[in-house]
């Protein structure tokens, strides 16, 4: 594994981080706030602000995103179409289904739209990171 870290280009790994990153501050800062507050049972509260919650998510998406860069490399995935079947298979298969599985407990009061709203954002977000791991390979 090591070998395949060294192979990889850590300025796309980078920047497909940021992209992840930058989408999920849109996303649940603007585009789905309402929502994400309402799956959360918490739609007439102010979330708190605290560094874990931009510390811990960027931590995650970076080893997501190594993951990912990881079997590109490994899959020889090179073309737009190939990127965007690899991103859809790891966003469906893994992240959503995971996010949504997460969600369904006692502590989220509408699991599925939790899901819904937090899958959709790593499947848009893998793909985001995809296309640019692949275009900086």
């Amino acid at each position: 594994m090591i070998g395949q870290l060294t192979n990889l280009n850590w300025i796309g790994v980078l920047i497909a981080v940021v992209a992840y990153s930058s989408l999920g501050a849109l996303w649940f800062t603007f585009l789905f706030s309402k929502q994400y507050k309402v799956s959360l049972g918490r739609d007439h509260e102010t979330l708190p602000n605290k560094p874990i919650f931009i510390v811990g998510p960027a931590i995650c998406l970076l080893v997501i995103t190594l993951a990912s860069a990881i079997l590109i490399k490994a899959l020889d995935i090179h073309s737009v179409g190939s990127a965007l079947e690899f991103s859809f298979l790891i966003g469906i298969g893994y992240l959503f289904a995971n996010t949504v599985n997460i969600a369904i407990n006692p502590n989220i009061p509408r699991p599925i739209l939790y899901g819904i709203i937090s899958g959709s954002y790593h499947l848009v977000g893998i793909s985001i990171a995809s296309l640019i791991l692949v275009w900086m390979k």
